[in-house]
């Protein structure tokens, strides 16, 4: 799990400490880490004439150690300091120090025959907007479309919330060291790094132990261990029997959330359908079960059957009383519950009835807009999704292109693997499904939001262009096949 972990700009400052507390000097993780970029840089570009914006602090000595390290190799360098040279302190001097090439003024126009440049200036751990020199240069970086490397961070992006805070380069690629940011995985930041290169400067990995993260970049490695998967005493009743709560008119999206729920290894699935509707509900995949469920005696019935184990409320529900009424009696009853859509949306003029229910399992799915109809209000996304998980008590899996899960535990996972395929009518139904499906089989909730989320974009990247919503269910198996043998192989 410590290889996912995403470390906030103050963890990877205490990740620094503690290896200098171990015995690596400062200046030593310091020219490892120019080292590591500048051999990115020959690595990926033919030799040319490059320019390096160096900051006032540690970035920029990265910076300083880039310039001599490339300058040795033959390249042209020229380096630009933002601030006087002498007011560099520690590591940062020592490397400045070190560079006895020419150390230009950043207010100076960057070289006409440098297409490359080296963003050293700030990295990660900016705070305010940049400005004055430092932002009129990288603003003639995006002016020139010159090809930027970042140092660890592009220059003026948060690097724990991927705010963008005033300007900041488009970077080709950033090389960062040790361990990702929550800020190349959000956006809009994550879109403004380029491809990002992890480099081991020789910070140990046992200083995470310390640490605790409590950020994550979504993988595998985070919960393919407890993935359910088949034995040979199993059968469809040990699987699990997931229910699927149907509207009257937008019948699609139960229906579709009941092929992700299948397709995920489910061991039954039930659609709870108005009577009305039957027909059509019954007419579709003959190994979904139907279940007429007429009023709330009915749904009653439906709850105290013990053999289902995981409900689902809200695609095509509809916004009504009925819905509200179901979902607090499908919580009331200590269902495993996942509630997207509808039966999110029905709660936005009463949300404390909804988080006062407090089950013991329940998974929220909103989309921005249904999130905002429970939990008004503004903040950096990460932040804002641990604290709505806390303040409802449920596991939370915001959607988007950087979807974040969220337990209330302060547990996060940021997902950058959804392809923009997936903005297509329904597709939010069958990851409802899928989620649902892995709760049937007793998948711990945190773990199988993250699950059915990384399924449900590598799904729609195996898939490709042309995706609609019906094509991931058809699409999965190939992926737990993948993902099956990677485990067995790793194992």
């Amino acid at each position: 799990m410590h290889d996912d972990a995403l470390l906030t700009v103050d963890e990877m400052y205490r990740a620094d400490a503690a290896a200098a507390a171990g015995g690596i000097p400062s200046l030593d993780l310091m020219e490892a880490a120019g080292s590591a970029i500048a051999r990115h840089i020959v690595r990926r570009w033919p030799k040319q004439p490059v320019a390096i914006l160096c900051g006032p602090g540690n970035n920029g000595g990265d910076g300083f150690v880039v310039a001599r390290l490339l300058d040795r190799s033959g390249w042209p360098v020229r380096v630009f300091l933002l601030g006087e040279r002498g007011a560099l302190k520690g590591d940062a001097r020592v490397n400045a120090e070190r560079w006895h090439g020419v150390v230009a003024p950043l207010g100076e126009s960057l070289p006409g025959d440098c297409r490359l440049v080296v963003d050293a200036l700030f990295g990660a751990g900016l705070t305010r907007p940049l400005d004055g020199a430092a932002g009129a240069a990288i603003e003639a970086v995006n002016r020139r479309a010159m090809i930027c490397v970042a140092v660890d961070m592009p220059s003026g992006v948060n690097g724990d919330t991927g705010e963008v805070m005033g300007t900041a380069p488009t970077a080709a690629s950033t090389v960062t060291f040790f361990r990702r940011k929550p800020g190349h995985l959000l956006l809009p930041g994550r879109q403004l790094c380029g491809d990002v290169t992890v480099a081991d400067i020789g910070i140990p990995a046992s200083v995470l132990a310390e640490i605790a993260p409590r950020t994550f970049a979504n993988g595998p490695g985070l919960w393919q261990g407890r993935f359910p998967r088949p034995s040979a005493t199993d059968h469809k009743y040990s699987r699990g029997h997931a229910v699927v709560v149907g509207g009257a008119e937008m019948t699609g999206a139960a229906r579709l959330a009941a092929r992700g729920a299948r397709r995920i290894g489910a061991g039954m699935v039930t659609i709870a359908a108005p009577p009305e509707a039957f027909s059509i509900y019954a007419g579709d995949w003959p190994g979904t079960l139907v279940k007429p469920v007429a009023d709330e005696t009915a749904f009653a019935d439906l709850l105290g059957d013990e053999r289902k184990n995981a409900f689902l409320i809200g695609p095509g529900a509809g916004v009504n009383g009925t819905t509200k009424e179901r979902v607090l009696a499908a919580l009331g009853a200590g269902k495993a519950c996942v509630l997207d859509a509808d039966a999110l949306s029905v709660f936005e003029n009463d949300p404390a009835a909804l988080f006062r229910a407090r089950p013991p399992s329940w998974l929220l799915t909103p989309h921005e807009g249904e999130f905002q109809r429970l939990f008004p209000g503004a903040g950096d996304k990460l932040a804002w999704t641990r604290q709505a998980s806390r303040t409802s008590g449920a596991v939370i899996v915001l959607k988007g292109a950087d979807t974040v899960i969220a337990a209330p535990d302060g547990r996060a996972i940021v997902n950058d693997t959804a392809p923009p395929e997936l903005a297509t009518a329904g597709s939010g139904d069958v990851l409802a499904g899928m989620a649902l499906g892995l709760l049937a089989q007793g998948m711990e909730i945190f773990e199988a939001a993250a699950a059915a989320v990384w399924l449900h974009g590598a799904a729609a990247t195996a898939f490709g262009p042309g995706l609609i919503a019906e094509d991931l269910p058809e699409i999965l198996p190939r992926v737990l096949a993948r993902l099956a043998e990677a485990g067995e192989t790793k194992g």
